[in-house]
């Protein structure tokens, strides 16, 4: 980050990293969705499957707002210095 703007390139990779996180939590999630269905656990493995879901919004998410970095208006100017 810098005073005038962001660093795109750095803010993408932040980005990223954090999609790698939330992917990581949603297959964590999904076993443990199995293990409670599996487990005769009905309430807990609807509640786990919910959370998966918003999880996959959530890196949706994540990704329109990567998509939107590269996206200037005109109130941004870039001057060599």
């Amino acid at each position: 980050m810098c005073e005038g703007g962001i660093n795109t390139g750095q803010m993408k990779h932040a980005l990223s990293m954090v999609d790698d996180q939330l992917a990581l939590a949603q297959q964590w999630l999904e076993q443990l969705h199995h293990m409670a269905d599996d487990g005769h656990r009905p309430e807990a493995s609807a509640e786990l499957a919910q959370v998966t879901v918003m999880l996959g919004q959530a890196r949706e998410k994540v990704e329109h707002a990567g998509n939107h970095l590269d996206v200037t208006g005109d109130d941004v100017t870039v001057e060599r210095v």
